[in-house]
């Protein structure tokens, strides 16, 4: 009897607990959204985020530069292979992000808002053409082994970039000129399309790559470590492609309401 006792007395210590656990969720939730209020009011705090996000970027500067000195003196009659325009290219884009982060305190200080847009969207225009170009490293190599043209490829990539950067630099113009509130978000509209492109890129031909390699024949070492390499950037650059994607349509949806 006191078994049975004991044993029907806990479900109801359980269902006791449920208003009590309740409560503590609902604590520690407004505790967490006063802490984010105080984090995000601190000039403390912002400056820190913005500092620590300019040191990264600084260093990822760094060593893409190193690595272009590294290749140009190992190889130097090769003149400006695509590798070396994809170092110089991240040795631009992430020193362009460093001093934006660095100086963040005068990139809003602009009485005419496009300077602040153009700071803001420049860099994701050249991250999007750094990283296509990856795309059309792993292109070439693909077409190559499967002894398909590559020439065109280049074409296709430099009238892409091309044309996006029209676009960008027209609404610019109109946001300089027509101060209107619906160009803003349709300025998000665009860079977020700009990446939904570069992530179909890296879908579709690093998955081509990554799968031709899987399939070879030959079991060695550098396969494997390009297996690998391939595989990584490819999701890596998807995932964060998809993440630039979903925050601007959030940035949207925060527009509407």
């Amino acid at each position: 009897m006191r078994k049975l006792v004991r044993s029907s007395s806990l479900p109801t210590a359980a269902l006791a607990g449920t208003p009590e656990m309740a409560t503590a969720a609902v604590a520690l939730a407004l505790a967490l959204r006063g802490w984010w209020e105080d984090v995000n009011g601190s000039p403390a705090w912002q400056d820190g985020a913005f500092f620590s996000l300019s040191a990264a970027y600084a260093l990822v500067s760094a060593v893409a530069l190193v690595q272009l000195i590294r290749i140009q003196l190992r190889v130097p009659e090769f003149g400006w292979t695509t590798q070396k325009v994809f170092h110089l290219m991240n040795f631009v884009v992430n020193g362009v992000r460093a001093v934006i982060f660095g100086f963040h305190a005068l990139v809003f200080l602009f009485q005419t808002k496009v300077y602040t847009l153009v700071l803001l969207d420049l860099p994701g225009l050249l991250f999007f053409s750094t990283y296509t170009l990856l795309v059309l490293f792993w292109a070439e190599i693909y077409h190559q082994a499967k002894n398909l043209p590559t020439d065109k490829l280049r074409i296709i990539y430099m009238a892409v970039n091309g044309v996006i950067y029209v676009i960008q630099i027209c609404i610019w113009i109109y946001l300089g000129t027509n101060d209107s509130p619906l160009l803003e978000p349709v300025s998000k509209i665009f860079i977020s399309v700009v990446s939904f492109l570069a992530l179909l890129g890296f879908l579709i031909y690093g998955g081509r790559l990554f799968f031709m390699l899987r399939r070879f024949p030959i079991e060695s070492k550098g396969r494997r470590k390009k297996l690998y390499e391939v595989g990584t950037v490819t999701a890596i650059c998807f995932t964060c492609f998809l993440i630039r994607c979903i925050v601007f349509w959030l940035i949207l949806y925060t527009f509407r309401l």
